[in-house]
């Protein structure tokens, strides 16, 4: 089959919008564009500005155009924007700034992506496996793909794309080359799949589980389970597990469903394919299954529940698929497959940014390589900014069915539209189309030769993107390149971040700036890692606390605005040459700023930005009331200082009974920042609130607000807290098992006592790491396996005992409840090498804080940077 040309006016038609000019050109649209930052081909680009809470596609329409994009999807026409800089906008289309552009007029722009999505699934006519659940969607989806990519051209959805937007994009990319598609759709409210439904439009449909995500947004499971049932109104299959007894009602209750047809598995009951037998051994599970008198036997390389529920979900759908596609011999197409099943690979569900050798970072996504992957993983490359260089070491990508010069010539634009100015070529493909690549290259038939004949020191200050197919190994060039790690890490969660950020910024008038707090190594969770992030984002500023913070972010590539809140006077001049704004708190050191700005004048700006401080009851630092006139006359003397924002600080906004207190400080600040910014003849910023601010009193926001401790998961009330995500996980793991028998002590000053024989757990953090020394001797538990392992003793400098006594006692129950349920071989799940959770998503770091009369801030900024930081993205 051959796909038809989707021209800008086809478009138009198809999502009943209108083409303005109408007499503009009528390019050929091959890329769907929803993130200005993600720009690659824009020739054959369609721009589609999305508006939500949280942000305004319209925005970015001039930055684009910069950028060479002709073509846009609106709801409102440029002229109409309230967006600055107005010299960019004006009533008309056609003025020269958007010369040669053309906007397709839509009155909702995310409901004609969803309209383009399923027009574009209509033209082709091939078996498509849709997939929605509350867990499992993701991996059932990249199982199926390494299952069947031997025998179909498969096109899926990249990594979690399910969302409102994730399918109509993801949808997009079906080519005339597939001849299979999987796509996943995800849903969060009622009323959503109604709109995914027609896009995705599943011939077979595989309902993973149902389980207690997003329950807060359903009246009950009954209900979710019908919205996300309506994915398969059209299907002709549907593949889900009769152990779920809420998914057969959902299909009953509705005759919506009378002529679907339903493929049943069971562990417990009769259904049609009978799982008979699951032995765990060895760390692989052997499951039987009977389907149609047919006895079947395969084996996954996992063990946990979650894994096997999935890879049945996998075989139950490749029955479906082979007997459609293969009616008489689809036994043996199945039994061929199950022999696939032992290689199943773990599905990375997340990119890693870690510390490498010789001052590199590494970017770890070594799981898989294919076209759409490998797009995300670029994009999380480009943000990256410590170090100039980037370089990427990538495989052959496999089983595409395009034709190879295209695929190869299109992954070298990719890498050239986004400055990669290194590739490491690995596979007989890439080796063949080396000169497709106009940069710096290095090309290996296989990992082995790459690793015995690349000089690795040649590794020097960049940041280096492992993205490589399964079958090459990568592993083995992660363990060679990354830096040697102490066994205690701190995750960073940098969806979570984002989450956050989003969540804050939906509570913000339009047109209120953020300026986010990355003082304090980012409250521990890194510097310029988490600074990339934000700026990313686009946050609007960033404050730290000293001039050496922001240095350090100028030096890695960080543009924002930074405010430094506390200026020392021999940090002066350093500030001013990296072009760091000041928060100027007192008179004394407004003085020491002006000599410094004589010193450097011939180096610096000609306007040097400050912050003004103003003490509005903190009584920490800031000027008072009786010191704004004094203030006002040097600030009318000195034209070189421009005063960028003035500024107060909340004593106890996350307190109610202090409200009285916090909304005299709000008026207050009010009255001392009019007299001045009434006697400057330039705008000036007001910021006065903090994360906890933000939520407890939005009618303070005025020109700015400050994200501190909720920007990294820490709610100021139980409501909020619900609507943040953590951010920080502080993990270890145990080295060593001991019993000690009853009447001996354990650890330094013999302050642990065994009352009874005891099984120990030592844990390599200590108080070097930040693990405060109050949790020792039984105020502090860590967590393993969920479940809570009391401290005992002291903490040493750099280890901690846990008394795993009851752990085991609950676990051989635990063993013996389920070999007794489903004749499981399962030995005690603690072992040396077993993970060590001491605060993390269920575990939160307040909790911890509270066992030791802190505050969760005090928790975070100890952990100490011999701790590892690994940053990922889900």
């Amino acid at each position: 089959m051959t796909e038809p040309a989707c021209t800008v006016s086809k478009i138009a038609s198809i999502c009943g919008g209108s083409v303005h000019p109408a007499s503009s050109h009528n390019p050929v649209i091959h890329d769907l564009l929803i993130d200005s930052r993600r720009l690659i081909h824009p020739e054959h680009c369609l721009f589609v500005a999305l508006v939500s809470d949280r942000n305004d596609g319209h925005k970015y329409i001039a930055e684009l155009y910069d950028q060479g994009v002709r073509s846009f999807m609106v709801s409102v026409l440029p002229g109409n924007l309230p967006y600055d800089p107005p010299v960019r906008l004006s009533a008309s289309p056609l003025v020269p700034p958007f010369e040669g552009a053309t906007f397709i007029l839509v009155s909702d722009t995310l409901a004609a992506l969803q309209q383009l999505g399923a027009y574009h699934r209509r033209l082709f006519n091939i078996p498509v496996i849709g997939i929605t659940g509350s867990n499992g969607k993701t991996i059932v989806k990249e199982w199926l793909f390494q299952l069947l990519n031997r025998d179909y051209r498969i096109i899926r959805s990249p990594k979690s794309y399910n969302s409102q937007i994730g399918v109509p994009l993801s949808v997009w990319k079906m080519a005339p080359e597939h001849n299979l598609a999987i796509f996943e759709a995800g849903i969060s409210r009622p009323g959503e799949m109604e709109h995914l439904a027609p896009i995705i439009d599943p011939t077979i449909g595989v309902f993973t589980n149902i389980g207690h995500a997003h329950d807060e947004y359903f009246e009950n499971q009954q209900q979710k389970v019908r919205e996300k049932l309506k994915l398969f109104a059209n299907a002709e299959t549907l593949v889900y597990c009769s152990d779920y007894p809420l998914i057969t009602e959902g299909l009953l209750a509705d005759s919506a469903y009378r002529n679907l047809k339903t493929f049943t598995w069971s562990r417990n009951h009769e259904a049609d394919l009978v799982i008979s037998g699951v032995l765990k051994e060895n760390a692989k599970t052997c499951i039987k299954a009977r389907y149609k008198s047919e006895l079947y036997n395969f084996t996954i390389p996992f063990t946990d529940e979650a894994s096997i529920e999935n890879a049945i979900h996998c075989f139950a759908t490749d029955i479906v698929l082979s007997e459609s596609s293969l009616p008489t011999i689809y036994s043996s197409f199945v039994i061929r497959h199950s022999s696939l099943y032992n290689s199943l690979a773990p599905i990375a569900m997340r990119l890693e940014l870690k510390e490498a050798i010789n001052h590199c970072s590494l970017i770890n996504d070594s799981y898989n390589s294919d076209i759409n992957s490998l797009i995300i993983a670029l994009d999380f490359l480009n943000q990256q900014n410590q170090q100039q260089k980037k370089t990427i070491i990538l495989s052959d990508i496999l089983q595409t069915g395009r034709d190879k010069n295209e695929l190869y010539n299109e992954i070298a634009s990719m890498l050239v539209s986004r400055n990669v100015g290194r590739i490491i070529g690995i596979g007989r493909d890439m080796v063949k189309h080396a000169d497709a690549f106009p940069m710096n290259k290095a090309f290996f038939p296989t990992t082995d030769e790459f690793l015995l004949h690349f000089p690795v020191s040649s590794f020097q200050n960049e940041t280096i993107l492992l993205k490589g197919a399964r079958m090459f190994e990568f592993e083995k060039i992660s363990q060679l390149l990354q830096q040697k790690a102490h066994e205690t890490v701190m995750e960073i969660n940098l969806d979570a971040l984002i989450h956050n950020l989003n969540h804050f910024r939906s509570g913000l008038k339009p047109g209120t700036r953020t300026m986010a707090m990355v003082k304090a190594f980012s409250y521990g969770s890194g510097s310029y890692e988490i600074a990339n992030v934000l700026q990313f984002h686009r946050a609007d500023y960033l404050a730290v606390a000293y001039a050496d913070e922001g240095v350090e972010l100028r030096r890695a590539g960080i543009h924002l605005p930074i405010m430094v809140m506390s200026p020392e006077e021999q940090s002066l001049d350093t500030l001013l040459k990296y072009n760091l704004e000041p928060e100027i708190y007192n008179l004394h050191i407004l003085t020491l700023l002006e000599e410094a700005v004589v010193r450097n004048q011939t180096s610096i700006q000609q306007e040097v930005r400050i912050h003004l401080k103003l003490d509005t009851g903190m009584h920490r630092l800031g000027f008072v009331t009786e010191e704004l006139e004094p203030l006002i006359e040097r600030l009318k003397r000195n034209p070189s200082l421009r005063v960028q924002s003035v500024f107060s600080h909340l004593a106890a906004s996350e307190d109610p009974e202090e409200d009285d207190f916090t909304r005299f400080q709000i008026r207050l600040f009010g009255e001392m920042s009019t007299r001045i910014t009434a006697v400057l003849d330039y705008p000036v910023l007001r910021h006065m609130l903090n994360s906890a601010g933000i939520t407890r009193f939005p009618e303070a926001q005025f020109d700015m607000v400050r994200l501190g401790i909720g920007l990294y998961g820490v709610g100021s009330s139980a409501a909020e807290q619900l609507m943040l995500r953590n951010v920080s996980t502080l993990k270890s793991v145990i080295t060593q098992i001991k019993n000690i028998p009853a009447g001996e002590t354990i650890g330094y000053n013999r302050k642990g006592h065994t009352v009874k024989d005891t099984v120990i757990a030592i844990v390599p953090i200590g108080y070097a790491d930040g693990l405060n020394r109050r949790l020792g001797n039984g105020n502090g538990k860590l967590y393993i396996h969920g479940m809570p392992a009391p401290v005992i003793g002291n903490i040493c400098m750099d280890l901690t005992m846990v008394d795993i006594s009851e752990l085991y006692r609950q676990d051989d129950s635990y063993s013996q409840i389920v070999n007794r349920k489903s004749s499981i071989v399962n030995p005690s799940v603690i072992h040396e090498g077993d993970e060590v959770i001491i605060f993390g998503d269920q575990h939160p770091v307040a909790e911890l804080a509270r066992e030791i009369g802190t505050i969760p801030y005090e928790v975070l900024t100890g952990i100490s940077r011999r701790v590892k930081r690994i940053y990922y993205y889900e």
